[in-house]
């Protein structure tokens, strides 16, 4: 069963003008708004490449000017730890060294402030069936990005041992593509924008599938 998506932004009313703030805000905050701070951008339209992949670094290099922090958090990859709150704590470690660093940068004003804001995802079913591997490989190019983002990113959040639908779907035919499977788990979806991703699957499934 392929689904579709859309990631709805929902205010959480917390906003933060400095670096202390923004540190204190993180401890708190709901894994929802770390979620969607990571994530989100993947899903909005966009013209030209984006800057930082997350919106924790971009408003640390544009709203406080602190390239050195900016750079630190955009190297982060999400997808290297094992739930959010191990991310969170990624997150609020980096913003304390910083702020070790120097006392300074902590109580600098932004010239904008960060607004925290949280997903909630919302899912469609698109009606569409696969029985086989074979199958899926044919739909693949046509499945819309946020299809994408629903089955292989999103379902990172939905299943805590980690994995993603359409792995999780393989492993049913049983060593029959394990080759496949571990060409899929090589795949990081984070840095690169969801039509490169699809792009990506689908020259995964084509080569192996036509050996």
């Amino acid at each position: 069963m392929l689904k579709d998506c859309a990631l709805i932004a929902i205010a959480t009313g917390k906003k933060v003008m400095t670096l202390k703030e923004l540190g204190d805000g993180l401890l708190s905050i709901t894994p929802a708004s770390i979620y969607y701070h990571f994530w989100g951008g993947l899903l909005q339209p966009r013209f030209e490449e984006r800057e930082y992949n997350n919106d924790f670094a971009a408003w640390v290099r544009h709203g406080l000017h602190d390239g050195v922090l900016a750079e630190r958090l955009a190297v982060v990859d999400p997808t290297e730890f094992t739930d959010l709150e191990a991310l969170r704590q990624e997150l609020a470690e980096l913003i304390e060294e910083r702020l070790e660093e120097s006392e300074f940068v902590g109580w600098v004003r932004g010239t904008q402030q960060f607004e925290f804001i949280r997903s909630q995802i919302v899912v469609f079913d698109t009606h569409q069936r696969v029985e086989r591997p074979e199958e899926l490989a044919e739909w693949m190019p046509h499945l819309s990005t946020s299809s994408i983002f629903y089955h292989f990113i999103d379902a990172r959040r939905r299943f805590p041992a980690g994995g993603e639908d359409f792995s999780i779907w393989l492993q049913g035919f049983g060593e029959d593509y394990q080759g496949l499977l571990e060409e899929l788990a090589a795949i990081d979806p984070y840095f690169g924008s969801l039509a490169e991703l699809r792009h990506q699957l689908v020259l995964t499934f084509k080569s192996y599938l036509e050996k």
